[in-house]
C-alpha cells in the first residue's frame, strides 16, 4: 500500500507542505541496512583521521546527495514515490563508493574497512532489487529523476568540467547515512517522539542526537 505524507520544506522564508507518496520499506531490508549503518558509525576514524586535512575527491556534482536535494525534489516533483527515491539513492552512492575506494592504495589504512562497506552497500542493494516485483525497476522515471540518473551514468570523459565537484570522502559518507535514515526511515524507527530524519537541524553538529557516536 502507499501511503500519502507530507513534507515541509523552507522556500523564500515560507514553508511550503508538498504530498509524498511513501511506499512501506519491505521488512528484509532493514537488517542489511542496519548492518550497513554500524560500519558507517566509524566513518570518522576512517574518512577523517586516516586522510590528511582538507583532503577531498572528485565527485559528479549530482553524488552530493543531501537531505536538502530530498527535500526539494520531494517539493518540486508531483507525486514523487520514495521508492524512486530509494532508486536513485541506490544508484547516487554505488558511484561514491566506487569512487572513494578508486583514490586509496592497497595498504590506505582505510581500504579493508571501505572495501566492507561497499560490500555491505552492495548487499542492501541486493536485497532491495529482490523485494520488488522486476517492472518496478522498468518504469519511467519521473523528468527529474531521469536527468540525474543521465548524468550520473555518463561516461566520465564525456562529462563537462562544471559538473565536476570536490569533497571530503567524511562529508560524502555522511550525506549517505543522513539520506538513509531519511529514505528508509521505517527500519531506524526510535522510541523517541515526533523523529523527523529528513529534518536538516537533525543532524546539525551539537543538536543532533546520539544515534551515531561517530559522526
Amino acid at each position: 500500500m502507499i501511503q500519502l505524507s507530507t513534507s515541509v520544506c523552507l522556500l523564500g522564508g515560507l514553508f511550503l507542505i508538498a504530498p509524498v507518496l511513501m511506499a512501506p520499506t519491505p521488512a528484509n531490508m532493514c537488517r542489511p541496512l542496519k548492518t550497513l549503518n554500524d560500519s558507517l558509525s566509524h566513518r570518522r576514524r576512517y574518512m577523517k583521521h586516516n586522510f590528511p586535512i582538507n583532503y577531498t575527491i572528485r565527485v559528479h556534482h549530482k553524488e552530493i546527495f543531501k537531505l536538502s536535494n530530498i527535500n526539494k525534489m520531494r517539493l518540486n516533483v508531483e507525486a514523487l514515490d520514495d521508492l524512486v527515491l530509494q532508486r536513485l539513492w541506490f544508484q547516487v552512492n554505488q558511484g561514491v563508493l566506487k569512487k572513494i575506494l578508486r583514490v586509496m592504495p592497497e595498504r590506505h589504512p582505510s581500504r579493508p574497512y571501505t572495501a566492507e562497506l561497499e560490500k555491505r552497500f552492495r548487499d542492501a542493494e541486493g536485497v532491495f532489487v529482490e523485494s520488488h516485483p522486476a517492472e518496478v525497476f522498468q518504469q519511467e522515471l519521473p523528468d527529474t529523476i531521469q536527468d540525474i540518473w543521465d548524468g550520473l551514468t555518463e561516461e566520465p570523459d564525456r562529462v563537462p568540467d562544471f559538473s565536476w565537484r570536490f569533497a571530503s570522502p567524511k562529508s560524502l559518507l555522511d550525506n549517505l547515512c543522513h539520506t538513509m535514515f531519511c529514505l528508509f526511515s521505517e527500519c531506524f524507527a526510535s522510541t523517541e517522539p515526533q523523529q523527523d530524519y529528513c529534518g536538516i537541524s537533525r543532524w546539525r553538529k551539537g543538536r543532533k542526537k546520539d544515534l551515531q557516536p561517530e559522526s
